[in-house]
């Protein structure tokens, strides 16, 4: 009976320790860690989604790695992220993607961003708010490259490197 009690003990150690890190392969640790690391980017992206937009919020659904936006113009209303449009979906993965630089630059500078596209689907004012915030980041010395073909930034961006599609498949830099 004693060495039940014992074995007991030690059984209901290795289950506590299940419970907070889950089996040998690491899987349910894994998942934790991750949704930890998802709440901090999520911080830093909100940061920056504020600066860009402020009716949306990005909140990550309890227990999961998913993401939904908080609409605040209606009411904190929960939406899917598959619900925004073009533009706002381009609004929330440039927050992401700056935030995730924020994050890394905790450990390594992120010194230089590139985006490609996206501002075609961006009607005026949003373009503005897009550029407006990649010019804060260059003026906080950061290196930020846009591939498009949207004439109001190219008006905007001083240094372009422009590539001119030539006949027989090639093309001229200037």
């Amino acid at each position: 009976q004693a060495e039940i009690v014992k074995q007991e003990a030690k059984t209901e150690i290795w289950r506590k320790l299940d419970t907070l890190i889950g089996s040998a392969d690491g899987k349910k640790f894994r998942n934790y860690a991750q949704q930890f690391t998802l709440d901090v980017l999520l911080d830093y992206a909100n940061a920056h989604l504020t600066d860009l937009s402020r009716r949306y919020r990005l909140e990550r659904v309890k227990d999961s790695l998913a993401l939904m936006v908080v609409d605040q113009d209606m009411g904190d209303e929960l939406r899917s992220v598959h619900s925004l449009s073009g533009g706002e979906s381009f609004l929330v993965s440039l927050a992401l993607a700056l935030g995730l630089a924020s994050l890394s630059s905790n450990r390594v500078r992120v010194e230089s961003l590139f985006i490609d596209e996206g501002f075609g689907s961006l009607d005026a004012d949003t373009l503005r708010v897009a550029m407006d915030a990649l010019d804060n980041l260059q003026a906080q010395g950061r290196k930020v490259g846009v591939i498009s073909h949207v004439q109001e930034m190219s008006e905007r961006i001083g240094i372009q490197i422009r590539v001119q599609r030539q006949s027989g498949g090639q093309s001229r830099v200037e």
